[in-house]
């Protein structure tokens, strides 16, 4: 018994796998996102150390975009070198979480898988200062704060920094 295959041209077979394989991305379409500016998150980290000077910390501050990625660092006068890993897990947490740090840890009170993640996940950190910066209820990034003695006082700092390019944010 033998079978027989006609052979289907090798190009045809491209075409019609691309196409295929093309046609839900045509469907699913492009998802819009906003940016923060370089120049905004600059503002906003120089804000940040600058109002925890004020009180006499020495502060860093971080601001990262949606995905948790860098944009604006300032690590300010005598700051501890820790300050800067400190600052950018925090503003890290709150873009990966779209939520403030405090009310995350909060939330982490009541439920143990939380819990769980904060300890299990590279970059996630628990403590206050980490303040979400968002555009409506879109998630654009997030301040970090670190050097303050304590969480509270790092995001009230962050806040202040946040509120100095707030109304640009649009």
């Amino acid at each position: 018994m033998s079978l027989r295959f006609k052979a289907i041209p090798f190009a045809s077979f491209v075409v019609a796998a691309a196409g295929v394989l093309a046609a839900p991305a045509f469907a699913d379409g492009l998802i819009a996102t906003h940016r923060i500016p370089g120049t905004l998150a600059i503002e906003a980290v120089v804000e940040t150390v600058a109002a925890c000077a004020k009180q006499g910390y020495a502060e860093t501050a971080i601001v990262v975009d949606a995905d948790g990625v860098r944009i604006a660092v300032l690590r300010g006068d005598k700051a501890g070198a820790h300050t800067l890993d400190s600052a950018y897990h925090k503003a890290y947490t709150a873009a990966s979480m779209k939520s403030d740090t405090t009310a995350i840890m909060e939330r982490a009170k009541a439920n143990p898988a939380l819990t769980n993640l904060l300890a299990k996940l590279p970059n996630l950190l628990a403590a206050g200062g980490g303040v979400v910066i968002k555009t409506g209820d879109e998630t654009v990034g997030a301040i970090g704060a670190s050097g303050a003695p304590g969480g509270e006082l790092d995001e009230a700092c962050a806040k202040v920094g946040l509120d100095k390019i707030r109304a640009r944010l649009q």
